[in-house]
């Protein structure tokens, strides 16, 4: 018997050789139909009669004689209702779930259990369909006999035997996917290199010294030989070897493969890697990296780094020192500045470049950029403090290059650029021949001067490199499939950031631009760099502190050196942005249209400056000082009448004689 296209068979070979029926009686009831031919009769089998469609009494002389029909039937469900459980794959493959690294073949084997057990449960928990196929009672008998007799065909591995078999269903009810792994895999007994042996042969591996591979095979023995102390350097514990030994008590001594394998597992490798390398090797060649891409438009962030224009300087056979500032979006290089040191001073001007090209464009401020903590951090606080100058900084890792875009960018420009217009662009140590220079060296006193290299003079260096950026800018953008046709500076210009911010030329200038002490004079004006500078107002004054007219001057200048924005400060605050009206020539027949301009202005300053004080004019007060309470209480008595015209009275209160006005009548 067997099952056919989901349903209980059995052959007519079966019902002739089992005397059940005979061929004529076979061949009437096919030919009435009273039984379903499952499968006709060929060359490549006998015929298949589904055992449901026969008569009651051929079905119970079926059953009698076929006692396993049962299990024929069982597993007929069983392989009909059969599916891969997606689930178990997951659980299988995912290493983090099962703790192993399991092989193709154990997977298979795990994920075809699971499945197997699935269906044989499902049908457990259908009592109705059990009943139809096997009875009224659940027989585990069958039901291991009939998952048995499909073991070649699906592969499974579970158990023959009916208690173990139902001890594996219960199992896995209870533990799930996990109970299917073997127990050996994941057994520490029977290694050889056991977790503590590894660790020994790892702290072998990063010794200072850097030991081959060969030599901490040959250390790691002559410990377990004890030939060798090994110790911790945090403890000052010496290690036993008596507790790296076989189950026979021997020294578990390793040959030169076994060590090898363990020091070249990508784990192992890794943390000797961390142990050996220093931070920055380490982080540039070992730890994982953020990706990125770039903004779409221009000026939402600007990357800064310094570099050694890499020819060097007759006089002092160093190189000169450059700071650039790229857009990240267009690559385009908005500022440099070039200084025989590594300084502050470097840094001022290439400020000072970018925010010139940004004033003469008519741009707006940067929305973020992106500094190096060397020279920048000095602003950390002030400056570069995110929503001072600008809305974002992002101050990067020391010594961690692949951070600044503009690391990237001094690459670029100098294999695009520099090596195609001058001689000498490259490194000694250069894999790439085309980027590989040689020189013979001359052994004088200085031990640093070469036959092949050229040295140049400051002049040449730098307008080499100024050059250099104007066609590094004007080149085509490296993605030309997003940007066809268009220059590095042509999408600078095309794709500028429509939310920048105007330029705080008073914050600007009180970091980066020139100073100078001064004074207001005449309450109208300071003199900044020979020039007559005015106040936007008189109202300014009241800005100062007491007694105090002492300010400091900031200012910006072009690129010809001309002052173009002048800002003073009292004690750290702002006070006035300066003008320069300008003087007028005092010969009225000389006088231009210009001169005419700036006289009209300075008398408006004036007009100013009166209408200032007459609106806040002082108003004057009478002043008196206060009698005393007993004065007043005199006042109030009332004296008796005197007669004025007694002569006695007239002689006690009339004034002194004039004895000089005499003297000079008798003189007459």
């Amino acid at each position: 018997m067997e099952y056919y296209n989901g349903k209980l068979c059995i052959s007519m070979r079966e019902l002739v050789d089992g005397g059940i029926m005979t061929i004529p009686n076979y061949k009437q009831l096919a030919a009435r139909k009273k039984i379903d031919i499952a499968r006709r009769g060929d060359r490549g089998g006998c015929a298949l009669v589904v055992v449901d469609s026969f008569p009651p009494r051929y079905k119970e002389d079926i059953y009698t004689r076929f006692p396993d029909s049962d299990s024929v039937r069982l597993a007929g469900w069983v392989r009909s209702n059969y599916e891969i459980d997606q689930a178990a794959v997951v659980f299988f493959h995912d290493r983090e779930k099962t703790g192993l690294d399991l092989k193709a073949e154990k997977i298979r084997e795990y994920i075809t259990n699971a499945s197997v057990l699935n269906t044989c449960i499902r049908l457990y928990d259908n009592a109705r369909t059990y009943q139809r196929i096997a009875g009224d009672k659940y027989d585990w008998g069958k039901m291991a006999a009939a998952v048995d007799s499909l073991r070649a065909q699906f592969g499974h591995t579970l158990p023959g035997s009916m208690l173990r078999f139902r001890k594996k269903v219960a199992e896995y009810r209870r533990d799930g996917y996990g109970c299917l792994i073997s127990g050996k895999f994941g057994n520490q007994s029977a290694r050889k290199v056991d977790y503590r042996t590894e660790r020994l042969i790892l702290g072998i591996a990063v010794l200072p010294n850097k030991p081959f591979n060969t030599n901490v095979a040959e250390m790691y023995n002559q410990f377990v030989c004890g030939e060798l102390d090994v110790y911790d350097p945090e403890t000052g514990e010496l290690f036993n070897p008596d507790d790296f030994t076989d189950k026979n008590g021997e020294p578990r001594v390793l040959s030169e493969t076994t060590i090898n394998n363990y020091l070249n597992k990508p784990k192992n490798r890794v943390l000797i890697e961390h142990k050996l390398s220093s931070w920055t090797t380490f982080m540039h060649e070992q730890m994982p990296h953020v990706h990125r891409h770039a903004p779409e438009f221009s000026f939402s962030k600007i990357s800064f780094d310094d570099r050694d224009l890499p020819r060097k300087l007759k006089d002092t056979k160093a190189r000169p020192k450059a700071y650039y500032a790229y857009d990240v979006a267009s690559q385009c290089v908005v500022g440099f500045a070039y200084n025989r040191n590594k300084n502050v001073d470097l840094v001022v001007d290439m400020f000072r470049s970018m925010f010139r090209l940004i004033d003469r464009k008519g741009w707006g401020c940067p929305a973020q950029v992106e500094v190096e903590n060397h020279l920048m951090s000095q602003w950390k606080d002030s400056f570069l403090k995110a929503g001072v100058m600008f809305p974002f900084v992002r101050f990067c890792a020391p010594q961690n290059s692949q951070e600044k875009y503009a690391e990237q960018m001094n690459g670029a420009k100098k294999k695009a650029v520099e090596h195609r217009n001058h001689l000498g662009i490259g490194r000694f140590y250069a894999k790439d021949r085309h980027y590989r220079t040689e020189s013979r060296k001359v052994f004088d006193e200085q031990n640093d001067t070469y036959e092949d290299k050229q040295y140049y003079s400051w002049d040449e260096l730098v307008a080499d490199d100024m050059r250099d950026v104007m066609e590094f800018n004007n080149s085509l953008h490296p993605n030309q499939k997003k940007y066809p046709g268009m220059t590095r500076w042509q999408v600078l210009e095309a794709n500028m950031n429509p939310n920048l911010e105007p330029i705080n030329k008073a914050v600007l200038a009180r970091f980066i631009g020139d100073h100078v002490e001064t004074s207001i004079r005449r309450n109208s004006y300071c003199r900044v760099g020979y020039t007559d500078w005015w106040l936007s107002g008189t109202g300014v004054l009241e800005r100062l502190a007491p007694n105090n007219w002492k300010v400091d001057a900031y200012y910006l200048t072009d690129d010809d050196g001309n002052i173009t924005d002048v800002y003073i400060y009292q004690n750290g605050m702002l006070v006035d942005k300066l003008q320069n009206v300008g003087t007028f020539n005092t010969a009225d027949c000389e006088q231009t249209d210009a001169d005419r301009t700036v006289f009209v202005e300075q008398q408006k300053k004036i007009s100013g400056f009166n209408a200032y004080i007459k609106n806040n004019a002082i108003s004057g007060v009478g002043v008196s000082k206060p009698r005393p309470e007993k004065e007043k209480a005199v006042e109030a008595v009332e004296l008796p009448s005197m007669d004025m015209e007694s002569p006695a009275l007239q002689e006690t209160f009339l004034p002194p004689e004039d004895y000089s006005r005499k003297a000079l009548d008798d003189f007459m």
